[in-house]
């Protein structure tokens, strides 16, 4: 193949995206190399059921997308992105008659409706809402020296602790524990342990910024968004091309990888010593996500009207039933009541499905690599809140953890975080080094979920992979 390029990226997910962008706007040329026919990664949307509903096949809701440094640099809404908000970013009705706990932009409507248990919570809160961009910019990269030390030391106090050890200590009573306990559950790992309460305070705080917004039409949006800016800087992207070994990338510049840690190995070759296939095939991934999408003859029948406020629902009831979910995927075993995290996007986006019809996105987390169907059980948990939901369904399609591996293989075992974010994994992944993103290879670079800061839609292990990679002056990386 010609070398007619300066740098390459291997993947088209948000970080291949992002990394491609910042390498553009630095003056190099960019090729970007992704194997399905669109770009996205996991922000994509399709048919998935019938004609006419569009459903988000991986990410949904995108609060860390709008918390992203370089996300917001880009001014995406130019290249035709909209941002939709819920008028509540999450809602998490409980077991009890009449008691739903939400989360509200407000901090203040937040801990009113936590009631007792949400004493002093805004007070809590309120600083790290207010200086959210800087403690973003912060959070979202690897180790170093931070922007802001002392923001970001207070928020550690807070979040290298168990999501159950920050229930306890900064809420009182069910109420509140439960709303904390469905937050840290995004970081699919055992409530009992640390860092599960970062994730939580990321979110819920992101929640409070910046709300959690999606795109309209889909999360292809976002994608399409990306790829439009990316080529507005003379990137060319390259679409139904798969990378099986290095020889076939157009250059011999700088190559970024937003694939997990063995897939670069198996494309490298003897690029890498074999060392390092030995090292990244140590790197630890947690349980999976088992998914289901829904085409609905109308909105789900919630019993308590107030979830309908919200395009993110948490449904598990209890701290102890959400953590004993938790705690059984990581066992590898399936929980009878899963906890479950749902998004009705039609709600409030008329182009996901036709007039008076609408849509449901949902998950629960499942061993890893598990092929176990799970519709009944989540079927069972929106029945509990919402009974007659099985009546609305005109359409569903199931997605095991071993199907999204398949469609994406940097989901190993269906682990969409691209890794399991325990402490030894939280800055250091998938290794140890000074540079997460290099490798022995001066010109191969690691930049997907596999790197600091993780999963979730923002870009920014891209970003910093570019940065860190000496392929471009820091100061052009920059946001």
């Amino acid at each position: 193949m010609s070398q007619d390029f300066d740098a390459a990226v291997i993947g088209s997910g948000p970080n291949g995206l992002c990394a491609a962008i910042a390498l553009a706007r630095a003056g190099l040329r960019v090729v970007l190399y992704e194997a399905h026919d669109t770009v996205g990664g996991g922000m994509r949307s399709a048919e998935l059921t019938l004609p006419g509903f569009r459903h988000d096949v991986c990410s949904a809701i995108h609060p860390m997308a709008l918390s992203s440094p370089f996300l917001r640099e880009l001014d995406l809404e130019q290249h035709g992105l909209e941002w939709v908000h819920p008028e509540v970013p999450m809602a998490h009705p409980l077991e009890a008659e009449g008691v739903v706990v939400s989360l509200e932009r407000s901090l203040e409507a937040t801990q009113e409706g936590l009631g007792t248990s949400g004493g002093g919570y805004a007070r809590r809160y309120g600083p790290f809402v207010s200086g959210w961009e800087r403690l973003a910019a912060d959070a979202l990269g690897p180790l170093g020296v931070p922007g802001d030390p002392i923001l970001l030391g207070r928020f550690g106090l807070h979040a290298f602790q168990s999501g159950m050890g920050h229930a306890r200590r900064a809420f009182f009573g069910e109420a509140g524990a439960a709303y904390f306990a469905g937050l840290a559950a995004h970081s699919v790992l055992p409530l009992e342990r640390v860092p599960s309460a970062a994730i939580g305070l990321m979110l819920m705080l992101a929640g409070h910024a910046v709300g959690w917004p999606f795109p309209r039409g889909g999360a292809q949006s976002l994608a399409d968004a990306l790829r439009a800016c990316l080529e507005a800087h003379g990137g060319v992207v390259r679409t139904g091309t798969p990378i099986t070994e290095l020889g076939q990338v157009e250059t011999q510049g700088p190559t970024f990888f937003d694939t997990g840690p063995r897939a670069l190995a198996a494309i490298a070759g003897p690029a890498l010593p074999e060392s390092y296939g030995r090292a990244v095939q140590r790197f630890r991934y947690g349980p999976g996500a088992f998914k289901v999408d829904y085409a609905l003859d109308g909105p789900i029948p919630w019993t308590d009207a107030r979830v309908a406020r919200a395009a993110t629902v948490h449904l598990g009831g209890s701290t102890a039933e959400i953590c004993e979910s938790e705690r059984l995927a990581w066992r590898g075993e399936h929980a009878e009541r899963p906890y479950c995290i749902l998004a009705q996007h039609s709600l409030f986006d008329e182009t996901r499905a036709p007039e008076g019809k609408h849509t449901c996105w949902v998950y629960c987390h499942v061993p890893h690599g598990s092929t176990v169907d799970r519709q009944a059980a989540i079927e069972d948990q929106i029945e509990r809140w919402a009974p007659g939901f099985r009546e609305r369904v005109l359409e569903s399609r199931v997605t095991t953890s071993a199907d999204l591996e398949a469609y994406n293989p940097n989901y190993v075992g269906g682990d969409v975080n691209g890794g399991a974010a325990v402490l030894t994994q939280l800055f250091t992944r998938p290794r140890v080094q000074l540079n997460p993103y290099a490798t022995p290879s001066p010109r191969l670079f690691l930049c997907s979920a596999s790197t600091p800061p993780g999963g979730g839609v923002h870009g920014m292990g891209g970003y910093h992979a570019v940065r860190l990679s000496g392929a471009v002056p820091p100061e052009s990386a920059s946001p």
